[in-house]
């Protein structure tokens, strides 16, 4: 799968987190992990981190 956007950072990053989520890691965790894995400046707005940590939330 190839996730992309123009920078490769904010909506990237968001995606990335949100399929760390489907794969298990806690939404509150999801942002930091995709930093330490990916990019360190991964998921750039507190939107998308709100996204992240309610993704998959019911």
């Amino acid at each position: 799968m190839e996730v992309a956007c123009p920078g490769g950072t904010g909506r990237t990053g968001t995606a990335l987190a949100c399929l760390a989520v489907l794969d298990g890691v806690p939404g509150d965790e999801a942002v930091a992990f995709v930093r330490r894995h990916y990019r360190r400046r991964a998921v750039e707005t507190r939107g998308q981190r709100r996204s992240v940590a309610g993704f998959g939330v019911p």
